[in-house]
């Protein structure tokens, strides 16, 4: 697990250690910063195969050239540094230079007594989940609803991933749903179901049962269906409870709106969480009722419990407050929550990212209010008054 990342002249991000815990929450107004952090991450990942050159466009994040990774406020003897630390405490600390149109910007070596270059990467680091497959990103811009979605082997089968946009979500669930989920914190308390034949109880841990009990939460009586229609793609449609019925008929994703679909790569992405595992999602709380904003903030609470890494970009008080409670009911201890705050600053000769750390401590309670945090409710309501 990472113990932390280090930033300078990253985009807008001039100077920042940020100290990492399980869970991670990235806030703040827009443009201040929030995605320049995340995309120190998936910039990382996607150069993962040497790590002595930053490959700026990829699959995972397209920055453009060395210009625009480099702050641009960078004086002529100064380089963009990036530099994190496992839980192991190994280091990678290291300085890419500049070069004019570049797509990629190159590491700078150091040469040792010796004339040999001192840039070898530890393999502890190499076995970090961010350069191996135990490695899952949700981009904001997730697939849209449709009936039939494509399939992928190699990312479903082989990597266990949903896909960047959760493009492969229906057939993650089409192969993984009946697999029992790896953390029983995660079980929603209407689990169980009783036998009739042995009236005894059965708590159900498959990965659908769990889907469509915190997809409930979102979306109450929704039921999720997937169904193989060839070797190259897959249906997915829902049903709603239906009293005295069972259920309804199916509805195709385009007539139930965007929320659910929107929701379901976050929903699975969270409970197909494994040991280990650094997960990082952008925008979980898009197209999703306030309410469900905040027990999916709980759900991300109960996760971070486990050995599960996750990082968050957000826009929501109630994702937020979802975790505050988390943290006040024990669901997850105040020591594994890190609160990120971006703002801006603006002098006459430059203006960069400045990161608040925010604590919360065992009641829920933040150490610190930023302005523009959790305001905008009671901004709102004063108007009326």
């Amino acid at each position: 697990m990472l113990d932390n990342i280090e930033l300078r002249n990253f985009k807008s991000i001039k100077e920042k250690k940020f100290n990492l815990k399980n869970l991670n929450l990235s806030l703040g107004l827009n443009g201040m910063g929030k995605s320049s952090f995340i995309q120190s991450f998936l910039l990382l990942r996607q150069s993962s195969q040497s790590l002595h050159q930053l490959r700026l466009n990829g699959d995972y994040v397209k920055i453009g050239t060395s210009k625009d990774a480099l702050y641009q406020y960078t004086k002529k003897n100064e380089n963009l540094t990036i530099n994190i630390e496992n839980t192991a405490n190994k280091h990678w600390d290291r300085q890419f230079e500049y070069e004019v149109e570049a797509d990629f910007m190159n590491e700078i070596v150091e040469l040792t007594f010796y004339g040999e270059p001192n840039n070898k990467i530890d393999d502890s680091i190499k076995r970090e989940s961010l350069f191996t497959n135990n490695f899952q990103y949700l981009n904001a811009h997730r697939t849209e609803p449709k009936d039939i979605y494509k399939k992928s082997y190699s990312s479903v089968v082989t990597d266990l991933n949903l896909g960047v946009h959760g493009e492969y979500t229906a057939h993650f669930i089409e192969t993984h749903g009946n697999d029992e989920i790896n953390f029983d914190n995660l079980l929603h308390p209407n689990s169980a179901v009783k036998d009739e034949i042995a009236g005894t109880e059965i708590i159900v841990k498959t990965l659908i049962n769990q889907i469509n009990l915190w997809m409930g939460e979102i979306s109450p009586g929704v039921n999720i269906r997937t169904t193989s229609i060839s070797s190259e793609f897959v249906m997915l449609e829902y049903v709603f409870k239906q009293p005295n019925y069972g259920n309804t008929n199916r509805f195709k994703p385009e007539n139930v709106g965007f929320g659910i679909t929107y929701a379901l790569p976050v929903v699975t992405s969270l409970l197909s969480s494994r040991p280990g595992q650094l997960l990082i999602i952008e925008n979980p709380e898009s197209h999703i009722h306030p309410r469900g904003q905040a027990e999916l903030g709980k759900l991300i609470a109960k996760v971070a419990m486990n050995d599960v890494q996750v990082i968050l970009e957000t826009h929501s008080d109630h994702i937020l407050n979802g975790i505050r409670v988390a943290v006040n009911e024990e669901t997850i201890s105040k020591d594994r929550v890190a609160i990120f705050y971006f703002n801006k600053v603006i002098t006459p000769n430059e203006q960069y990212s400045e990161v608040t750390d925010i604590k919360i401590d065992q009641n829920g309670t933040l150490s610190e209010y930023p302005e523009h945090l959790l305001d905008e409710w009671n901004t709102q309501l004063l108007k009326l008054l």
